[in-house]
């Protein structure tokens, strides 16, 4: 009887770390595709394809700033297993993957506090864009 019930035990702590692994993964999907779609709004914008829109780019930059100081901690030891485009690369190199994400959590409100137009949108972004991309480069898989 002692047996089953510890035996139970491990399984529901396996279960439950799964479960958490899962949650992990899809919080962090979740934030990303929040990051994406600010990104490409205002990408649109940069290229002419949307018009400028102040508010809009406020509200991306806040996502984004957010979004990038929570970063790292959903990429905990062990949620590289699962549905995920997430590289092994992350855990082998974390410091680096968690100063990119801290270099956007500056960049981003330094931006949205720089940009006041379109012309200080389009010298200012280029700094987020760059930070984006430099994590995807490395870190994201397709």
């Amino acid at each position: 009887m002692r047996r089953k019930i510890v035996l139970a035990s491990l399984f529901a702590l396996g279960a439950g770390v799964a479960l958490a692994q899962g949650s992990v993964i899809e919080q962090r999907k979740a934030e990303m595709k929040a990051m994406g779609a600010a990104a490409g709004a205002m990408s649109k914008m940069m290229k002419g394809e949307a018009p400028f829109d102040l508010a809009a780019v406020q509200k991306g930059l806040e996502t984004i700033g957010k979004n990038a100081k929570s970063g790292p901690a959903l990429f905990p030891e062990g949620s590289d297993k699962g549905d995920t485009k997430a590289q092994p690369d992350i855990w082998l190199n974390k410091a680096k993957f968690d100063g990119i994400f801290a270099k956007l959590a500056e960049d981003a409100p330094k931006a949205a506090a720089a940009i006041k137009d379109e012309a200080s949108f389009k010298a200012e972004i280029g700094k987020v864009f760059g930070s984006c991309g430099a994590c995807h480069k490395e870190f994201r898989g397709q």
